[in-house]
């Protein structure tokens, strides 16, 4: 049974930093291409970042490029998301994912977290 538990949000203030962690098992994690998905009260899941079982590729959206960096650590199987200058638009629930062929979108992935709330104050 794969799980994916995250873990690292909170609230910060416009302007700083906070790093999401993802705990993935149940899977062969050095294979599975990774993504990190945000969604708002009242918007559509949005695709934030992801990243090749190798961590070779990484993927983001134009809206988080240049703020926040996708890594891996295969020997821990865990994946993160760095976000600095996070501003009150970053405000949402932060979800991972698992096991996708097409990397940037929803649909593509097999597995699913559980959510961690990140809450930016301006």
């Amino acid at each position: 049974q794969v799980q994916l538990v995250e873990s690292g949000g909170g609230l910060v203030q416009a302007g700083g930093s906070l790093r999401l962690s993802c705990a993935a098992s149940g899977l062969t994690f050095s294979a599975a291409t990774m993504g990190w998905f945000r969604q708002a009260p009242g918007k559509e899941r949005e695709f934030v970042a992801a990243i090749s079982g190798r961590g070779n590729r990484t993927y983001y959206a134009d809206s988080v490029k240049g703020r926040f960096t996708i890594s891996r650590d295969n020997a821990k199987n865990t994946v993160y998301l760095q976000m600095n200058s996070l501003k009150p638009d970053d405000t949402a629930v932060y979800l991972c994912a698992a096991d996708s062929f097409i990397p940037t979108v929803r649909n593509g992935y097999q597995y699913w977290g559980q959510g961690t709330q990140v809450t930016v104050s301006s």
